[in-house]
């Protein structure tokens, strides 16, 4: 029998489930609840991830969902174990990056009489994802999985949380010794009831056990558009003088497809504006491609497609499209697609796939809009020549525009970025260039600190052969700086950039100059490459502009070689993003 086919414990069950769905990496922190999971995981092939902060196994699957389109997997033990995860999950859920989450529970026959780390964990964990599903039979461990990746992935993606209990999960003969141990060989009534009781309680819990089913994977169905929407756009589009095109990492939900949307993108000739996970996506330098000034390109456009963007704060609410356009809504979601305001024209389903449909239909409309095309990259070339003037060294310590342009030039053409932090991270926004599609990963919406360790994680397992940086505010370094140990135990070569300022300084700006206070913004120029050297990775300390190509060379030099990197870069203060500040 092979290890495909064994099925020892409930673990198997698990096990086989994953391994028939393609899953090759599962995060974990451990647990006893969970040990049987990570073992048949292990066994089948998987490579496990141990961590040292549950958020950091759930961010770590969530970057394999955005990168593979399989939705990525987490092992988590009960109780303060599962409880950890909810800010991981509820940025996955926010994002629409579908993800399974294991948890482990007490044993089935003590829940609720106090056993350890026994908590009523559905109304913690449930209103963050699409589906918890709480086992009770060993049977039903493998078809929950199934249904797991199915829900997961259909519609509008997102996080979907299986609870296994621990007595679900080891092998048969051992819980029925368990359960035997515990109820005794006293001859009173009330022993021979309890004995009674849990023998058929076990019974329930094994019954059909012994029926072997191999795991199946259940096909989703592609939510379109409709042939009308598809045509109304297409219509929208051809008779517009400046439409513009916004896309957002929905729009990736399918990641296999990504070359393709960029190839319609291109096809279509419409200046497009891109965020989140679909930054890059036209490569770095692609001439339809803006980066500067959206606000002022949206109120000038006659016909905007949002093309999974909902109008949310990112949008002032959908009053940065003027209302004399016409809009039009690509989303899965078609909540969020009517969010805040109703489009002209609502095509409800996958996005890229709408944007490929529509290659066709306009195929001759793309010459028209070249000189709108043109007002735009001109408009785009005056800030650029703008930041390269803010780029000029002046101060004591680094200036982070300069910063950002070495870093520019020292990232390879594979190079994978991760974004954690406020002000340094929407500083590099601005000046970094992802590379390719899906070479992009910020947390979303939640605007969460705290996912660099764990998007990275993910990010290098899915791509050993590219480079992995992640750029850290000190702030939120603060978050995962433990996860270095993690990066040099499992010899995980990311390279991560803090920008040291000593300060909290997106929240500063602002609140020095409304309230005239910095209380609880002030950090201090700590050594986090100190930090990260004593886990074992490389740590290096820039403090002038002098010292940035030689620290960003060597820093190369130790991923190469297969050590994780930290390059601590203390900041000058600038007002590069004065009065930027979102609510």
């Amino acid at each position: 029998m092979n290890k495909e086919t064994l099925i020892a414990h409930g673990g198997d069950r698990v096990g086989a489930a994953l391994a028939a769905h393609g899953v090759r990496f599962v995060f974990t922190l451990c647990g006893g609840h969970i040990s049987p999971i990570l073992t048949a995981s292990k066994s089948r092939g998987m490579r496990i991830i141990d961590v040292r902060d549950e958020a950091t196994a759930v961010y770590a699957a969530d970057a394999v969902a955005r990168l593979t389109g399989v939705p990525g997997v987490a092992a988590v033990t009960a109780g303060p174990g599962l409880s950890n995860t909810i800010t991981a999950l509820k940025n996955a859920q926010l994002a629409q990056s579908p993800l399974i989450l294991f948890g482990g529970a007490a044993p089935t026959a003590l829940q609720g009489r106090g056993a350890l780390q026994d908590i009523d964990q559905r109304p913690l964990i449930a209103p963050h994802v699409k589906l918890f599903r709480k086992i009770r039979r060993v049977r039903d461990l493998g078809p929950a999985v199934e249904e797991a990746f199915a829900v997961a992935r259909a519609g509008v993606p997102g996080p979907v949380c299986i609870e296994c209990p621990v007595d679900l999960l080891y092998d048969e003969a051992s819980i029925r010794q368990w359960y035997a141990d515990a109820a005794g060989k006293g001859r009173s009534i009330p022993d021979r009831l309890l004995r009674f009781y849990l023998g058929r309680h076990v019974a329930k819990m094994f019954a059909g056990s012994a029926e072997a089913a191999a795991p199946q994977v259940r096909a989703v169905p592609l939510p379109a558009a409709t042939a009308a929407s598809v045509s109304a756009a297409a219509a929208a589009l051809a008779r517009a003088e400046r439409p513009l095109l916004v896309i957002g990492s929905q729009a990736l939900s399918i990641a296999a497809e990504a070359p393709r949307i960029a190839a319609a993108v291109a096809q279509l000739g419409i200046p497009v504006y891109l965020s989140g996970m679909a930054r890059g996506l036209l490569g770095r330098d692609h001439l339809l491609q803006m980066r500067h000034q959206r606000r002022a390109a949206l109120r000038e456009s006659d016909c905007v497609l949002l093309a999974g963007v909902p109008c949310d704060f990112r949008l002032d609410y959908g009053r940065h499209v003027r209302r004399s356009a016409t809009l039009i809504a690509a989303n899965r979601s078609a909540a969020d697609a009517r969010m805040n305001r109703r489009p002209d024209i609502a095509a409800i389903g996958d996005a890229g796939v709408l944007l490929e449909r529509l290659v066709a239909p306009l195929a001759q409309a793309g010459r028209r809009w070249a000189s709108w095309v043109e007002e735009l990259r001109t408009r785009e070339l005056k800030r650029e020549a703008e930041i390269e003037e803010q780029a000029r060294p002046e101060g004591e310590y680094v200036n982070p525009i300069a910063f950002f342009r070495a870093l520019e030039q020292a990232a390879g053409e594979n190079a994978v970025m991760v974004a954690d932090g406020g002000d340094f991270v929407a500083t590099a926004s601005y000046i970094l260039h992802p590379r390719s599609p899906l070479s992009w990963l910020d947390p979303g919406v939640f605007g969460t600190l705290g996912v660099g360790a764990g998007f990275a994680l993910g990010a290098a397992l899915c791509r050993p052969e590219g480079e992995v940086w992640i750029i850290y505010g000190d702030g939120a370094c603060g978050y995962s700086l433990i996860e270095f140990d993690t990066f040099a135990r499992h010899g995980i070569p990311v390279i991560a950039v803090v920008g040291n300022d000593a300060g909290w300084t997106q929240i500063a700006r602002e609140q020095v100059k409304m309230l005239h206070d910095d209380v609880g913004t002030v950090l201090a120029r700590s050594a986090y490459h100190e930090v990260a050297a004593g886990f074992g990775a490389e740590g290096i300390l820039v403090r002038t502009n002098a010292e940035v190509p030689a620290a960003l060379a060597r820093a190369s030099a130790a991923a190469t070689a297969g050590k994780p990197v930290l390059v601590n870069v203390w900041l000058d203060k600038t007002d590069f993003r004065e009065g930027s500040i979102s609510m």
